[in-house]
């Protein structure tokens, strides 16, 4: 046996980074908590601090891989299992998703593949008789993995199915499979700059979109990114660029942003020259969003309060806009954030559908006569989009659509719907890279107070 067999685990190349990918995968499969929270802030996961950059890459990759994949790796290793997957051991669980998905995904070695998936159930006390299991079944992957997966290309397997379902209905199946596929590929970095996107797109190797997002596929920190520094830019979906846009001239005006962090849409209406008040309820979230403001050198009152509870601070005329940027199901970000799709349940729908309601009603206290409302919301969901819009307007008879042109939103007609709200699919912008495609599944309508 090779002398590095012995080798304890924190010397084994690698086996540090998968370790913690098992830990996070356990923590959202098994404990319901995010990705953010495990990667990010207080409650991230105390070995990160130890991982090299490229193995911090490395680990974020193959839990958003796993993760995207989920269904595809349950239906595989069922294949593969007489007797389905251990289920009194989770790290066998996690070892086994984690060597067939760098087996199948990624550019890893099939043999340190299998060997760092054994090794890693080897180390945990419940899962250590399981490591004869892991090795024989992640090796009869390598041979037989890809040619089961083609069996099941056609299906939607990565979605839940009551998701699915829901999709379906409500924009028919050939749609839903569409959505299905944008969501399997692993998305681009969108990022919002201040000036010259044609130039910024030539100094990060990627392309400009229609709506002036530059998008690239360049990867690893993006503090390390040209300009990040500098306070050029701001990561940003592409479509998450576009509500803040639907306000028009900001020059001179009050807007009131409502759960406003992280900040992006913040920085975009500062940047446009609005007098930005950023409300929400987290002091965490706020000290981020001053943060990034501070980076991009952009100003921005702020509220840590509850948006359902604020009177407006010094502004009791009113607003000229307010943005509601609503919790929601977050569904349409599942591209770049795979954890919802199974941690989301569909009875969340109800209490957020609540909650979205009383903010828009409260929105509407904030405005001036003749201001502007601006809902959205990152979910595909209709409750939480066009159904929420149409039940506010039919109980404030103040409140009047402003319907969405086309020209608006860089002569994408696409996204614009009949009634003159935006909506925006994972399958939309196209192109012949899926992973310069797409967008996330954005809702948002404008509404005018009229007296």
């Amino acid at each position: 046996m090779p002398a590095q067999r012995f080798a304890r685990p924190s010397e084994v190349p690698g086996l540090a980074a998968r370790r913690i990918a098992a830990d996070i995968l356990d923590g959202v499969l098994h404990k319901h908590r995010t990705l953010d929270d495990q990667l990010d802030g207080i409650g991230a996961h105390p070995a990160l601090k130890t991982l090299a950059d490229r193995d911090r890459a490395l680990m974020r990759r193959l839990v958003a891989t796993i993760l995207r994949r989920l269904g595809t790796l349950g239906h595989l290793l069922s294949r593969l299992l007489d007797r389905g997957i251990p289920n009194d051991a989770p790290r066998a669980q996690s070892a086994l998703l984690i060597g067939a998905a760098q087996i199948l995904w990624m550019d890893v070695p099939d043999h340190a593949a299998v060997d760092l998936s054994v090794r890693l159930v080897q180390a945990d006390r419940r899962a250590a008789k399981y490591a004869g299991l892991v090795n024989a079944v992640l090796r009869r992957c390598a041979r037989e993995g890809a040619a089961l997966i083609d069996e099941v290309k056609a299906q939607t397997l990565d979605i839940p199915p009551w998701l699915l379902n829901r999709w379906i209905a409500h924009y028919g199946e050939a749609t839903a499979r569409q959505i299905a596929l944008a969501i399997s590929h692993e998305p681009s970095l969108d990022i919002t700059v201040k000036s010259d996107p044609a130039q910024w797109a030539t100094r990060l190797h990627g392309e400009t979109l229609p709506t002036e997002t530059v998008r690239t596929l360049l990867q690893g920190p993006v503090t390390m990114l040209p300009g990040f520094n500098e306070g050029q830019w701001w990561v940003q979906d592409a479509a998450a660029a576009l509500p803040a846009r639907l306000f028009g001239d900001l020059a001179g005006k009050t807007i009131a942003d409502l759960c406003a962090a992280p900040g992006g849409k913040t920085a975009q209406l500062a940047h446009g020259g609005a007098r930005v008040v950023a409300v929400d309820r987290s002091s965490g979230r706020i000290a981020r969003l001053r943060d990034n403001l501070a980076r991009l050198s952009l100003h921005a009152e702020t509220a840590v309060a509850d948006a359902l509870e604020w009177h407006g601070g010094s502004n009791g005329a009113g607003f000229d806009g307010v943005l509601v940027d609503a919790p929601c199901t977050s569904t349409g970000t599942i591209r770049r954030h795979p954890d919802v799709a199974w941690l989301r349940q569909e009875a969340d729908l109800e209490a957020l559908t609540s909650l979205q309601q009383r903010l828009l009603q409260k929105a509407v206290t904030l405005l001036k006569p003749g201001g502007t409302l601006v809902y959205c919301t990152c979910s595909l969901e209709p409750e939480e989009g066009e159904r929420a819009i149409a039940a506010l307007l039919a109980a404030e008879t103040s409140l009047a659509r402003a319907p969405i042109g086309p020209s608006e939103v860089s002569g994408l007609a696409e996204i614009v719907t009949a009634e003159g709200d935006l909506r925006t699919l994972p399958c939309h912008l196209p192109h012949q890279d899926p992973r310069l495609g797409g967008l996330d599944g954005f809702y948002a309508a404008r509404l005018v107070r009229r007296i």
